[in-house]
């Protein structure tokens, strides 16, 4: 009996002690398992966190980028205010200079009209006339003034004319003078002038040789050329149209380099 007693405490301690070992073992397992969980845990954070140090590094660097990107565009668009200020500016006296300028060429030539037409005040109006048109001073002058019909050579009466037009043109600086003859529609066939072409283009450069040879006008500033029939004032159909056609247009222009010098600069 005292045996079969011992025997059974026996196995009872032994199955307390297997049960203890066994639920030891379970709880260490556990807690390796827990071990290795948080070390995951804390690698996996790790790297998150040096990702996000990343991040914000970059972050930081496209920030200082796009400050120094703003800055430097700030700069630009005040250096650029700044300059379009001073373009302005430029471009506004430049405008004021130009005015000028034509104003000033616009009172020389009424000037120098009112001077011609002083001048030449002893001349009747269906003779000849001065007028102001685009910036110069047109002379016409009509064919029965200077020369005979088909003729090219100018009678004493236009030559007078042109000696008293000449003495203006001597004493006037920075002009060009332009002779343009112009004639009728009706054809013309000579031996000298085979069509009006020939004609206007001799009208012109006889009047040419008087202002320059006769009278001292400088030959530098002086062109010679012909329209022919091509430039009528009047039409041709009447006679009186025909009339005003044939004259010879003596047309003065002021120098245009200070002009076209402002305008290139």
């Amino acid at each position: 009996m005292k045996k079969n007693i011992q025997l059974t405490s026996f196995l009872i301690l032994t199955s307390f002690l297997m049960f203890v070992g066994c639920v030891s073992k379970k709880k260490y397992q556990q807690s390796q398992d827990r071990a290795l969980a948080l070390q995951k845990d804390s690698t996996q954070t790790h790297n998150g966190l040096n990702d996000c140090n990343v991040k914000v590094k970059t972050l930081t660097g496209q920030r200082d980028s796009y400050q120094s990107e703003n800055q430097a565009s700030q700069e630009d668009l005040k250096n650029l205010d700044t300059k379009s200020k001073l373009t302005i500016a430029d471009q506004a006296k430049r405008l004021k200079d130009l005015q000028d300028l034509i104003q000033a060429q616009r009172n020389a030539m009424n000037k120098l009209k009112k001077t011609i037409t002083d001048a030449l005040v002893n001349f009747k109006a269906d003779e000849l006339t001065v007028n102001v048109k685009d910036g110069k001073v047109y002379v016409s002058l009509q064919e029965k003034l200077l020369f005979k019909s088909g003729s090219a050579v100018v009678d004493p009466k236009g030559k007078e004319a042109l000696g008293t037009l000449a003495k203006v043109l001597n004493v006037t600086n920075d002009i060009t003078v332009m002779i343009e003859g112009h004639t009728d529609s009706i054809p013309i066939k000579r031996a000298d002038f085979p069509d009006n072409w020939a004609l206007s283009v001799g009208r012109a450069t006889s009047i040419v040789r008087i202002l320059t040879n006769d009278y001292g006008v400088d030959p530098r500033y002086i062109i010679a050329g012909g329209r022919s029939e091509f430039y009528p004032i009047k039409s041709n159909s009447t006679s009186d149209g025909k009339a005003s056609n044939r004259r010879t247009e003596i047309i003065i222009s002021p120098n245009l380099n200070e002009l076209y010098k402002l305008l290139e600069n």
